[in-house]
């Protein structure tokens, strides 16, 4: 064995780990108000290597409502998800595929349909990863809204 190709061997090794996605869950808050929600967003990643996640949507209300739900699963790319308030006391949580409503007043999560949505939704923020590639809430003061591209 050659000395190049050993350093190969030792950079690449000591590379791999650093590439690798770790299973281990990353959970994203962010505080919504009002009504004074706190929305979590969840993400596990399912491949070592590729951008490929699990996500977990879990809203709390101050009231003591707790309801969850499963995301459409990040299967290259699209884990953002875009939060907008509706009527009623309803918030919306949006993805490139799927959307979900929570009503505060029966405390449950819906699949909905996109062609279901209420008219005038105001945007509340993100879950996405920051410019530094973490994992986060990201408020419409933060960031602004970043539409969907439709496909």
């Amino acid at each position: 064995m050659t000395g190049r190709w050993r350093a190969g061997v030792l950079l690449a090794i000591l590379w791999v780990p650093a590439a690798c996605n770790s299973d281990v869950p990353v959970s994203a808050i962010g505080q919504i108000t009002p009504p004074g929600l706190e929305v979590t967003v969840t993400r596990v990643a399912t491949h070592p290597f590729l951008a490929r996640f699990n996500l977990r949507l879990t809203v709390r209300s101050a009231s003591g409502c707790l309801a969850t739900s499963d995301l459409f699963p990040d299967t290259g790319g699209v884990s953002r998800r875009n939060i907008y308030r509706g009527s009623l006391e309803r918030l919306y949580v949006i993805g490139q595929f799927d959307v979900r409503r929570f009503d505060l007043q029966s405390c449950r999560i819906e699949l909905m349909e996109f062609r279901f949505l209420e008219t005038g939704l105001g945007f509340v923020g993100s879950f996405d990863t920051d410019a530094s590639g973490r994992w986060r809430f990201l408020s419409s003061e933060e960031r602004p809204e970043r539409p969907f591209q439709p496909l």
